[in-house]
């Protein structure tokens, strides 16, 4: 969300932001904020003029109360006279106020709307594109292999070990959903685990954050179109469920000035991820690459405004860290202007290779928002001299099993149908070292 100070002292290159992610439809809006802004600081002006009016005429009284007292006859009814017209006066400066302040707080409800739907101006750096076809490939960590057999579907791999049951999730929830079990349900535990020991290691504070928030906070750490294709809402409550420990964890900094001497704040979350995946390609009925529900090893940074391009190439690079410790080979894909949502200044994903596909696909989303959440959220720091303004936040995946598994299992999967535990995960999975199928 931007600054309306800098829409109405920049239009030309909010509007050039606006073509550059190709929201055309948008451009429009920004010089009717202008206009709205202009009659809102007009309308606060007339609201100023008219209460130092007001506070005239009733000072003016003061006085002519205490003339009032001592005068008689023909000057006693003209004082009051005199008092009568002031406080009429009053009245109708009154009651024009209370005309004005509606229209004043009926132009920043449209003004609000409107910039919240007008997107951040992105980071110089961004690839420009119209959509995911135009992200980047920036580098490549790892070899990628095609073994000379056969790697099935990440679904029959997990029914070779007993460890997935998509018909009765099927059954209890609909299509999005599944049962883990087994070896492949520790699996999926021994990733989060590991993904959650790993922060922790890089000086991250764990936390288990709440599932549900208010529309409040929504609003403020994600765009309206996003929210709709993803959140569920609680009926007759104002709370939603999560999509991303991201939103609660961001939340928490609601209202709050951070002292500058505890940032960067950097926290490390896990929870569930419920997602309606709603404008999404369909949901597979076998596969669980995208689905309804899911659990997600989380990381969030809130800092100064100059660190966060630090933080964004330490976040991103942690994820490479974690999935090359697994032997997974990844590559940094970096998102293109079309492809990033309206909060976000730089994004970049990390996808994993699957040999099935003989392709990468997305496992980790890292992502820069500068002060576009802070602003929605009135989170600020703290200074030294005192003076605040607003943080920087930053959110990157650490770990979203099942994606992960599908990676984890397909790269691991031996000619006679084992998987191979990553060395990192030996602890995890009380020193199991190779998970054996229980049928062909």
């Amino acid at each position: 969300m931007l600054d309306i100070k800098f829409v109405r002292d920049n239009p030309e290159i909010v509007k050039e932001n606006i073509k550059k992610k190709f929201q055309d439809e948008k451009l429009p809006l920004v010089d009717q904020v202008i206009e709205l802004d202009s009659q809102r600081r007009a309308a606060i002006a007339e609201v100023e003029e008219l209460k130092a009016a007001r506070n005239k005429l009733s000072k003016a009284n003061g006085p002519l109360f205490g003339q009032l007292k001592k005068a008689e006859g023909a000057e006693k009814d003209k004082i009051q006279a005199q008092i009568d017209e002031n406080m009429a006066a009053v009245k109708a400066d009154e009651e024009a106020l209370a005309k004005l302040d509606a229209t004043v707080a009926d132009l920043e409800e449209q003004i609000h709307k409107i910039m919240l739907v007008i997107p951040q101006i992105i980071d110089d750096s961004v690839p420009i594109g119209p959509d995911d076809s135009a992200n980047v490939e920036v580098q490549r960590f790892g070899e990628p292999v095609v073994p000379d057999y056969e790697i099935p579907y990440h679904i029959d791999i997990m029914e070779s070990f007993d460890g997935v049951d998509m018909d009765a999730a099927g059954r209890v929830s609909g299509n999005g959903f599944y049962y883990l079990m087994g070896d492949i349900a520790r699996l999926h535990e021994a990733v989060l685990a590991y993904g959650r020991d790993f922060m922790i290691g890089k000086g991250f504070t764990y936390c288990i954050p709440p599932f549900m928030i208010h529309g409040n906070v929504v609003e403020g750490v994600m765009s309206q179109t996003d929210m709709d294709a993803m959140m569920y809402k609680i009926e007759g409550e104002d709370l939603y469920l999560i999509g991303t420990s991201e939103h609660s964890m961001i939340g928490k900094f609601i209202d709050q000035i951070v002292p500058e001497n505890t940032t960067p704040v950097t926290m490390t979350s896990y929870s569930p991820c419920f997602r309606k995946e709603k404008g999404s390609h369909g949901i597979e009925e076998r596969g669980v690459y995208r689905i309804h529900q899911f659990e997600k090893q989380e990381m969030i940074v809130v800092c100064k405004p100059e660190e966060s391009p630090y933080w964004y190439d330490k976040l991103w690079n942690f994820s490479v860290e974690l999935f090359r410790s697994m032997d997974i080979p990844v590559r940094q894909l970096e998102c293109c202007s079309g492809d990033l949502a309206d909060l976000k200044v730089k994004s970049c994903d990390i996808e994993a290779w699957s040999p099935r596909q003989q392709k990468y696909f997305e496992v980790c989303s890292c992502s820069n928002l500068g002060d576009a959440q802070a602003r929605r959220l009135r989170i600020r720091i703290k200074g030294e001299d005192g003076k605040t303004y607003l943080a920087h936040t930053l959110n990157n995946t650490c770990v979203a099993p099942p994606r992960m598994l599908i990676a984890l299992l397909e790269n691991n999967l031996q000619a006679d149908g084992t998987v191979k535990i990553p060395e990192v995960l030996w602890p995890y999975m009380g020193g199991t070292k190779v998970l054996t199928p229980k049928k062909k």
